[in-house]
């Protein structure tokens, strides 16, 4: 599958340009630097077991890694949402990075299942 094909590969890289680009914002302008930080690695994190898994072994070591950027995906959402609770995040841009997360985890749970369906 090409690079052009992979939509969740494509999706978890602009997903982690802007959870990069959140974070420029969140410790330059808001000073906040634990939160951030969570949420840099854990959504940055997706993208790279993706690529992980597209590199993989063997299909129980795809599927593994497929299911790393799922939990990963799952406690991004979870900071997010923290983020925008506590004001760090305004609404509209905790709302669409929420958006997209969730977009990602919807993708890579169908990704599991069928995985796991074919082995």
């Amino acid at each position: 599958m090409s690079v052009k094909e992979n939509i969740i590969q494509q999706k978890s890289f602009h997903f982690a340009v802007r959870a990069i680009n959140a974070y420029k914002f969140l410790t330059q302008e808001k000073k906040e630097f634990i939160l951030s930080k969570q949420f840099l690695r854990s959504a940055t994190s997706i993208g790279a077991n993706v690529e992980e898994a597209i590199g993989g072994q063997s299909n129980a070591d795809f599927i593994s890694k497929i299911s790393i950027s799922y939990k990963e995906a799952r406690e991004t959402i979870y900071w997010i949402r923290l983020l925008k609770e506590t004001l760090y995040l305004n609404e509209s841009e905790a709302n669409s990075l929420l958006e997209d997360a969730t977009e990602i985890c919807k993708i890579l749970a169908s990704i599991k299942i069928t995985m796991k369906k074919d082995n």
